[in-house]
């Protein structure tokens, strides 16, 4: 096989997420690779509301700019993360028809779901499936009617396309990929390829045997049960730090306080400050309540050596092992489990020496790209 000249496509969002972590590591293993390459990116944030709307109507906007980016490299891949709403499916029939073979890259459920996280009043939603997206107009899933009404319309009206001009889909765990499948995605043209964290961000040791606090790092959202986090730590008495904000934000600041447990609320951080957290940190408490595709909150806490609590929801399990999972919604077990590792700073360590080896096993750099370039071998031929 000859050399893939690669083209990564992402509309980025209007708030940074995991899925701009892994397009932004795509990019660093493919230049380690040295992997001919090049990326074409649009941002939701020079988008207004009408703008955005017209193009997820159109299935894309600009689609010829795809074409010349993809002829410029002399494309054989061009490898597609987010599409809404700038990009639709006309960028991959523009990538296809300037010569390039097309992977799409589904980081979450929005090829089906108007909001792509599938939860909705507290609970895991696949209501939508296939064509039939219908039930997030009649919930209003985004809030806005009429903003819900595109959403929905234009993910049906153009779903066919897209999976007729995808030559494979790439999913970042199993759990992704199966329900995936069962939505809609044609399970023989769907891969799985799990996130990595970069060697150097992978600790020679753990420090969490001196560990002081427990630690929530992520977006402040109804699925990622952080209130079930800061019941179990006041009801266990240890200190949590919160890190991140997002909707949610006053209404857990309110239960903070209302339950009166040593919980701080730190707001938004840098990655550079998360990772001087994870440094001091004790245990990562992950008690989401939706369904995880391959959150990095979990990952990157493993590769710094610190234990981890987590739901046993979505890909969860299969990330950190069913033995370090707890029941989502149950605030009593995860205090349990915070009790359990709080208590013995040896158990501390060899959980983060457990985890250290568990991502150097699975989720290293040099296993995604072999695999990466596997995949390109095979979609070119």
């Amino acid at each position: 096989m000859s050399e893939p000249r690669v083209l990564v496509v992402h509309n980025r969002y209007r708030v940074p997420g995991g899925e701009e972590r892994a397009v932004e590591l795509q990019l660093e293993a493919l230049r380690r690779a040295r992997a001919t390459h090049a990326a074409l990116m649009r941002d939701s944030d020079d988008a207004g509301r009408v703008r955005a709307a017209r193009s997820m109507l159109r299935g894309g906007e600009a689609p010829e700019d795809v074409a010349a980016a993809a002829r410029e490299l002399g494309a054989t891949i061009a490898h597609v993360h987010n599409l809404h709403p700038l990009f639709g499916h006309r960028a991959l029939l523009a990538a296809r028809e300037a010569g390039a073979r097309t992977v799409l890259h589904l980081h979450n459920f929005r090829l089906f779901c108007s909001i792509a996280v599938a939860f909705r009043d507290g609970q895991t939603c696949f209501r939508c499936r296939g064509r039939r997206t219908a039930p997030g107009l009649a919930l209003n899933c985004r809030g806005s009617v009429p903003e819900s009404a595109v959403y929905t319309t234009a993910l049906s009206l153009h779903q066919p396309a897209v999976l007729a001009a995808a030559d494979r889909f790439v999913a970042p765990s199993r759990f992704a990929a199966d329900q995936l499948a069962r939505l809609g995605v044609p399970a023989d043209r769907l891969d799985t390829i799990a996130n990595y964290v970069p060697d150097a961000e992978i600790a020679g040791s753990s420090r969490a045997g001196d560990g002081e606090y427990a630690l929530v790092a992520g977006r402040l959202s109804a699925e990622k049960g952080v209130e079930v986090a800061i019941e179990a730590a006041s009801r266990a008495d240890r200190r949590l730090l919160v890190a991140g904000d997002g909707p949610m934000t006053g209404e857990l600041r309110a239960l903070a306080k209302s339950l009166g447990g040593p919980v701080e609320l730190l707001g938004r951080v840098e990655r550079e400050r998360v990772r001087e957290l994870l440094a001091g940190a004790a245990m990562v408490l992950v008690p989401s309540l939706g369904p995880e595709v391959m959150p990095f909150a979990a990952l990157e806490a493993m590769a710094a050596g610190v234990p981890v609590v987590a739901s046993r929801t979505g890909a969860l399990p299969e990330l950190v092992g069913e033995e370090r999972c707890v029941e989502p919604r149950d605030p009593v077990a995860l205090a349990g489990a915070m009790e359990r590792l709080f208590a013995d700073a040896e158990l501390r360590r060899q959980e983060g020496e457990a985890l250290i080896a568990r991502v150097r096993e699975r989720f290293s750099e040099d296993r995604y790209t072999r695999e990466l370039l596997a995949l390109y071998g095979r979609v070119v031929g």
